[in-house]
């Protein structure tokens, strides 16, 4: 289980980014995390991977503490950002290899999973090719297969559909559901309401760094979509 509580984040000591969110996610769960632009979903993404400090509140994966113990805390996640900001003078193989050697993958694993989230993102021709050759959807593809590749119990990913190609979502969507098959925890936000919709076992709103609501996907739903529920509580 993911557990997140009462996690506060400000940058100026004034305005709070995030004002106590408190969350679970449990095995097996896509997480869907909503929020329009400047709600807090970066900042709390940031928290939870520990790439960004927080001001007060715990975070945790299976009672293993991100303050207390960060390393060990850290070798059970991976993290995907909206933009991903990689080693250009790398090759995309090269990159890989060098993420999975952090996180002590052996080699026939590796080869195996590299070669098959490479196939399914039709990418495996370019990854000789200096990243900084490649267009946006490319290093995102290879962000996600760095990620993917170590098999984390937590994925974190943020707005993780911007610049795939659909059949590369497809694929994407795929994997997710496998990870959590798996035992598993996807913690995700996006901005496409009707993926959240169809793809997340359960979602939270946020809007001023405070969660207004969340639940089961069907429940938070009920008859209408889940653009008019996000429509109706953000404003």
């Amino acid at each position: 289980m993911l557990k997140i509580e009462n996690l506060t984040k400000s940058y100026d000591k004034k305005t709070k980014a995030l004002d106590s969110l408190t969350l679970s996610v449990n095995e097996g769960e896509i997480f869907g995390f909503i929020g329009h632009n400047g709600a807090g979903k970066t900042t709390a993404i940031k928290s939870i991977t520990g790439v960004l400090p927080f001001d007060s509140g715990t975070v945790e994966l299976d009672g293993i503490s991100l303050s207390k113990s960060p390393i060990a805390y850290k070798q059970k996640i991976a993290y995907s950002p909206d933009n991903p900001d990689l080693y250009e003078n790398l090759t995309g193989i090269k990159y890989i290899n060098f993420i999975c050697d952090i996180y002590g993958l052996d080699g026939e694993k590796r080869r195996l999973n590299i070669e098959r989230f490479a196939e399914a993102f039709e990418i495996t021709a370019d990854l000789g090719s200096p990243i900084s050759s490649y267009s946006h959807g490319m290093k995102q593809k290879v962000a996600l297969i760095a990620a993917l590749a170590h098999e984390p119990k937590l994925l974190i990913l943020d707005e993780p559909f911007v610049g795939l190609d659909p059949k590369a979502a497809h694929s994407l969507k795929l994997f997710m559901r496998e990870l959590c098959d798996n035992g598993g925890i996807i913690f995700f936000s996006t901005h496409v309401l009707e993926v959240a919709e169809k793809l997340c076992d359960r979602i939270a709103i946020i809007k001023k760094g405070v969660v207004i609501k969340e639940g089961f996907t069907s429940e938070v739903v009920g008859d209408s979509s889940l653009e008019e529920i996000f429509l109706e509580l953000v404003e």
